[in-house]
């Protein structure tokens, strides 16, 4: 929407005119990547289907803390952001949202989400979401600072989308255990390659700005590699959580094959010479990863019950 017509709307329609631009710029359709995920956590701990406040409440959870970090990255990234043509055009740099709204939507991101964890405490006298909701908070919020000293970044990012399996199961039985474990270690490896992946189409901006991304540093054609041995080890991690879990089967594990498959799908559309296809394999390709996983895993709790 042009700015004029911004400032010529009523304070009503620029209120949803600013949540649109806050929904947009922080992509909430890439919560698709950590909440089957999260979902499927719930389900194995509970042994079937949650209490539908409780499944509500981890919703909230999810939704709130992954705004609240893409939010935070998306201002403390502002800098950065109007340096690289791929992202200038993202709502801070190019002036469609000032810093101060981010920052009340930060806020109410993060009340949302300590009094959704309260709730656990509250209704079901389980107080580690509560207990954990701060710090949860502050090592989502760091993710943008990791790339400005290790090449790590990528890998906590993918330890980031894992807090969701283990927070989930933590919030449905009050304790931990083998499974989200082995579910998080999945997700984190899964995540840091696909983040490798996407990283390399800022590899030359990366350098400029001496930014520590393993493209930057390795150069492309080796990123790639240690994106396929991340997404490789995922698929050995997906395998055990099958093992180890009593409530995961045939169905589970023909959805691990055809995560393979796709894995194997991601890295064949895209090569040093050609990122032209980054798109399809970042959101659309692991976006089916992580809905047909959860999903199938889901279904197959329903189908051993």
């Amino acid at each position: 929407m042009q700015a004029s017509q911004r400032v010529n709307a009523s304070p009503h329609a620029q209120f949803f005119i600013r949540l649109r631009e806050l929904a947009t710029d922080i992509k909430l359709s890439h919560s698709i990547f950590a909440l089957p995920f999260a979902l499927l956590s719930t389900f194995l701990a509970a042994g079937g289907v949650p209490p539908w406040i409780m499944l509500a409440l981890i919703l909230i959870c999810m939704v709130t803390a992954r705004s609240m970090a893409m939010l935070t990255n998306r201002l403390l990234d502002a800098r950065l952001d109007a340096l690289n043509p791929r992202t200038a055009n993202r709502a801070i740099p190019a002036g469609r949202l000032s810093r101060s709204a981010v920052l009340v939507a930060i806020a109410v991101c993060v009340v949302t989400f300590v009094l959704a964890c309260a709730g656990f405490w509250i209704i079901y006298s389980n107080p580690w979401p509560l207990v954990f909701s701060i710090p949860v908070l502050v090592y989502l919020a760091a993710y943008p600072l990791m790339k400005r000293f290790t090449r790590l970044c990528h890998y906590y990012l993918g330890v980031a989308l894992a807090l969701a399996p283990i927070c989930a199961w933590v919030a449905v039985s009050g304790e931990i255990a083998i499974e989200p474990l082995l579910m998080a270690a999945a997700v984190a490896l899964w995540t840091g390659g696909f983040d490798i992946i996407y990283a390399c189409q800022d590899e030359p901006i990366d350098r400029q700005c001496g930014l520590h991304s393993i493209p930057a540093k390795l150069g492309i054609a080796n990123a790639l590699w240690i994106s396929r041995l991340s997404h490789l080890m995922c698929v050995g991690f997906l395998v055990a959580l099958g093992w180890q879990s009593s409530l995961l089967g045939t169905i589970y594990f023909i959805a691990v094959v055809a995560v393979a498959g796709l894995l194997i799908c991601e890295h064949a559309v895209v090569r040093p010479d050609d990122l032209s296809r980054v798109g399809l394999a970042f959101f659309t390709l692991n976006g089916v990863i992580s809905v047909f996983l959860g999903t199938m895993g889901i279904i197959d709790i329903f189908v051993g019950a």
